[in-house]
């Protein structure tokens, strides 16, 4: 049920900031941004063949972005795989014992469905399960 990795989310300041190091430098398009109001987060999207980068900047001084960046400063904050059915894999992973963040799923950047991992559960990474507009 996973397919790939879908993205990894890396936490910035400034989506502005760091544009032209991936664009200009590294030669990756950002190909969209849009703003996760329940998230508080803005996020531009950077396809790379079959996954994507996503950065993530807080809209909010006491958003969990923000305060990722206080804590551990800017870089990858999770890495999202791609499952077809994330109601069937939650309630299997809940069955398994593993500890989640999120039980249901929630709404996410560009219409996906996600669910977040407790980083404990995962030697220390927070995983993102991603499922796309027909879990394809």
């Amino acid at each position: 049920m996973i397919s790939r990795i879908d993205h990894i989310g890396i936490a910035v300041n400034s989506i502005e900031a760091v544009r032209k190091l991936y664009e200009d430098v590294l030669g990756i398009k950002i190909s969209e941004t849009e703003i996760v109001e329940e998230q508080k987060v803005k996020v531009a999207f950077l396809p790379i063949g079959d996954s994507e980068i996503e950065l993530l900047e807080s809209t909010d001084p006491d958003g969990p972005i923000a305060r990722f960046i206080a804590s551990r400063g800017e870089g990858i904050q999770h890495i999202a795989l791609r499952v077809s059915d994330i109601d069937t894999k939650l309630e299997e992973l809940k069955a398994r014992g593993v500890r989640l963040i999120d039980e249901v799923p929630r709404k996410g950047a560009g219409g996906a469905r996600i669910a977040f991992l407790h980083p404990k559960a995962t030697y220390g990474t927070l995983i993102e399960l991603c499922e796309r507009g027909g879990g394809k």
